[in-house]
């Protein structure tokens, strides 16, 4: 945790405390990323998927000093997302509540916090008390470096998720065993095959591969086939998946 400073809260983020009897085990068994590189140091990125390996909603996971699990998410899925982990809980003691006085911080810079597990470059992110006043800059700043996420832009249900750019985003772990929609997401990953990708773009005329128009900023977000591009933002990160030949 770290102190609040000004104007640094996420006020479009919630907290879900994931508690109870091996609660890592629980989370590694449903979500892409690998529990045990999960530390009050080093939160991470990761997916639940459906069982095809489509996204249905991403967060950051946080190690909270008594043990205990915290997903970062979106304010508007919390619910949602509480009731899907609930399904997978069955009869096991895991408790799953939201958080009211913890919020979630970001700066594009400085000190505080740890950087983001999806691209350092994103900046700085936190936990701390909800006494701050909203950030300003993040989703330009976001879409700036071409990083998708939420529901809106990822969609529900509707985008595999190397597609989604899990891999190169450090979404996703290949070697941690199981997890829901792992045989697809694993496939696509030992055959090479990504065939489309989401991208920042330009703001243009909406169309049917449209996710997400931000005219405010003059861009939007699409899902792309990565043989037709076009004029979308290719950060280097991205650069250097697109050049490795598809199998």
């Amino acid at each position: 945790m770290s102190d609040t400073s000004p104007a640094t809260l996420l006020a479009d983020r919630a907290l879900l405390r994931v508690s109870g009897e091996d609660v890592r085990g629980f989370l590694q068994g449903l979500v892409t990323q690998d529990m045990t590189l999960v530390t009050p140091e080093t939160p991470q990125w990761a997916g639940l998927l459906s069982p095809q390996g489509k996204a249905l909603f991403d967060f950051l996971i946080w190690e909270a000093s008594d043990g205990t699990m915290l997903i970062d998410c979106e304010s508007e899925q919390l619910d949602a997302l509480a009731r899907r982990l609930t399904l997978y809980r069955l009869r096991r003691p895991i408790e799953i509540t939201p958080v009211d006085d913890i919020g979630v911080h970001w700066a594009a810079n400085g000190t505080d916090g740890y950087a983001d597990p999806r691209l350092a470059r994103l900046g700085r992110r936190w936990l701390g008390t909800r006494d701050a006043a909203p950030a300003t800059g993040w989703r330009a700043h976001r879409l700036g470096l071409g990083v998708t996420e939420g529901v809106a832009e990822l969609g529900q249900d509707k985008t595999l998720w190397l597609e989604c750019n899990a891999r190169e985003l450090n979404g996703v772990r290949f070697d941690k065993g199981c997890f829901i929609g792992q045989e697809n997401t694993a496939r696509m990953h030992y055959r090479g095959k990504v065939n489309r990708r989401l991208v920042v773009a330009p703001l243009g005329e909406e169309s049917n591969r449209t996710r997400a128009r931000y005219p405010e900023l003059g861009l939007m977000v699409e899902h792309r086939r990565i043989d037709d591009l076009g004029n979308a933002h290719i950060p280097d990160w991205l650069a250097a998946a697109l050049a490795v030949p598809q199998e």
